[in-house]
């Protein structure tokens, strides 16, 4: 366990924007966190209700994304489209004790695989397309914790709200990526990697928590027309490098946000990565898109967390 929990060290690269508060401001009793868990995987909580969105923490070494190259010198199984895939117990045991609802932005592996492990464990509730909920049912989560929408959805849940966005996909491959696939319904766990990878539509999440509003996407593409007149104070950003692909990616959706307070890269780093690799190529190419919100946006202050690492959203 040493072992696996050893690559989760790197440092806080980036906070760059304005000074921070002082320590005379007063704190909200119940402040709002977010935790990165890697990949495109958080965790937002204020001690009493937590949410996960795509929570994957087993990074198998598993198929590259299109475009994508295996990791070189990797010595742990290989798996491919056609292999069923465990999600490793002990490292998600570690880090997820509790989890009120789980939020998919899509049904990729990287996204999907250790959700049905993490929902029979927490009774939590998943939200997320026809896609991912099929995923769920073949592994026998109950159709209570479940919640199918589309994008357009704006649902009241007491300790939060949550709006829905039609959100697409990273341009990977070259912008040669394309899906129109869906999980189908009536399958049956254990399920293949290419029966749990049909991507059944993107979405992006805002959610409205304790005086707060988080923007999250999954990726590194968003619909501008969709999330303009959003005001998040806090937007989860898609920074890895397949944004290079969209054109003036960073600057527009600074200018249709009128400029987020903080913004937390999301979806950088290598999730092919064995615990033990080094982030370090991931972290240096981040820099730029650090660079591209300063530039576009002054005042926003960027955070490039570590792993499992609570950042507190300051108090409005």
């Amino acid at each position: 366990m040493k072992a696996r929990l050893a690559c989760f060290a790197f440092a806080v690269v980036a906070l760059l924007g304005t000074p921070a508060q002082s320590q005379s401001t007063e704190v909200k009793a119940d402040p709002v966190t977010l935790k990165y868990l890697g990949a495109a995987g958080w965790e937002i909580s204020d001690g009493t209700t937590f949410i996960l969105i795509d929570p994957y923490l087993s990074r198998i070494n598993g198929p590259a994304p299109p475009g994508g190259h295996p990791m070189v010198g990797d010595t742990r199984r290989a798996y491919g489209w056609g292999d069923i895939a465990s999600p490793d117990a002990g490292v998600i045991d570690a880090h997820i004790q509790r989890a009120d609802f789980v939020l998919i932005t899509h049904t990729h592996y990287d996204h999907v695989l250790d959700t049905p492990y993490i929902a029979i464990k927490t009774r939590a509730v998943v939200i997320g397309t026809e896609s991912t909920e099929n995923v769920m049912r073949a592994y026998s989560v109950p159709e209570e914790q479940l919640i199918t929408v589309r994008g357009g959805e704006d649902y009241e849940f007491g300790a939060f709200s949550l709006k829905v966005i039609p959100s697409i996909h990273s341009s990977l491959d070259h912008k040669r990526y394309f899906s129109s696939a869906t999980a189908p319904a009536g399958m049956k766990a254990p399920l293949t990697l290419e029966q749990i990878h049909p991507e059944g539509g993107t979405l992006a999440y805002l959610i409205r928590f304790n005086g707060h509003q988080i923007l999250v996407f999954g990726g590194m593409n968003y619909i501008e027309r969709e999330i303009e007149g959003l005001e998040p104070d806090v937007a989860v950003i898609g920074a890895g490098s397949s944004r290079k692909e969209i054109y003036d990616y960073t600057g527009r959706l600074m200018r249709a946000l009128h400029s987020p307070a903080l913004v937390l890269p999301t979806h950088w780093d290598n999730f092919l990565a064995p615990c033990s690799a080094s982030q370090q190529t991931n972290l240096d190419a981040l820099q730029s898109f650090v660079k591209e919100v300063v530039a576009a946006s002054p005042k926003t202050k960027v955070i490039v967390p570590k792993y499992f690492e609570a950042i507190r959203v300051p108090a409005k």
